[in-house]
């Protein structure tokens, strides 16, 4: 794709980039940052989200532990009610 300029011809202004002065505008104060409305809110999410990115993705001796308890049946397992669940929850495809 080919892009050769503007398809509406420039003005003497925009060609030169001369800016007309605009008169009876009110000033705008800028606008405070995020941080400056809420600094507390910002704290507490900043130690959350430290907190969160310390923690390891997986919780490995949990899942070591729940491994072991099916291992040793002493974590019930029942297939057929997995099963019926998993087809509860995503309907029947046939």
């Amino acid at each position: 794709m080919k892009i050769s300029g503007p398809s509406i011809p420039m003005t003497s202004a925009a060609a030169t980039s001369e800016v007309a002065p605009v008169a009876n505008v009110p000033a705008v104060a800028p606008a405070a940052s995020a941080a400056e409305q809420a600094p507390l809110q910002s704290a507490a999410l900043l130690q959350a989200k430290e907190a969160l990115q310390a923690m390891p993705e997986i919780d490995r001796a949990k899942v070591d532990a729940l491994r072991d308890a099916l291992a040793k049946g002493k974590l019930p397992f029942d297939a057929s009610k997995l099963a019926g669940l998993i087809d509860r929850y995503h309907g029947s495809r046939s």
